[in-house]
Parts: structure tokens; sequence; C-alpha cells
């Protein structure tokens, strides 16, 4: 089961936190969870995998699909805090290099020119 929470930081950004496993079952409620998020058109989209358990191509699916509606919609996603099983899977799939990456949420919180990873 994956349970998806957001909260805004008023006037800087949204952030989505998945905790659980982000598998086919739970496509339809990511993608949406994502959307909303989009749609408030926050400057920054902060996505908090510190919970992920699981994390398959539908979940990453999904986030690709969260960048490019971000970008069409002239917002800066970040991801924050991903497992050493999200990470693996940007990493032998090679979106590491699509997505800006960053320690936590706090670090993503912060200056958008704070090191990556």
């Amino acid at each position: 089961m994956l349970r998806v929470t957001a909260f805004t930081v008023p006037g800087r950004a949204v952030v989505v936190r998945l905790d659980g496993d982000a598998d086919h079952d739970q496509r339809r409620h990511l993608e949406a969870a994502l959307s909303r998020a989009v749609a408030l058109r926050p400057p920054r989209l902060v996505i908090d995998l510190a919970g992920l358990g699981f994390c398959d191509c539908t979940c990453l699916n999904a986030l690709l699909g969260a960048r490019l509606a971000a970008q069409a919609a002239a917002i800066e996603l970040l991801l924050a805090a991903p497992t050493a099983q999200a990470r693996r899977l940007l990493e032998i799939t090679g979106t590491d290099e699509l997505f800006t990456v960053r320690p936590s949420v706090c670090a993503a919180l912060g200056d958008a020119g704070a090191e990556a990873r």
C-alpha cells in the first residue's frame, strides 16, 4: 500500500511524501496525487522519497510524468531523500541525470543552488 501526503510551504513549495510501495497497483493513486500537486502551481515541487519502500517502473514513469508536467508549468521539481532502492532505479535507468536530487526535504526547500546528491 502507498500512502501519499502533501503539505504546502506557503509561497515556496508543495512537498509530496511517498510512504510504502509504489507499484502498478498504486499507479492511479500516485499519478493523481502528483497531478494535484502540479495543479497547485507552486514555485517548487519536492517529492519526498524517504519513506518509499519499493519503486518500480510504474513509480518511475509517474515521477517522469510529474517532471514533464512541472516543466510545462514552470515549476522546479526536486526529489528528496531517495532510498537506496529508488536511487539505484534512477541510476540504472539513467534518469538520475534528469532529476535534481537532494539528500533531504530541508535541503530541497533550501537554496536551489545547493549541491545535488
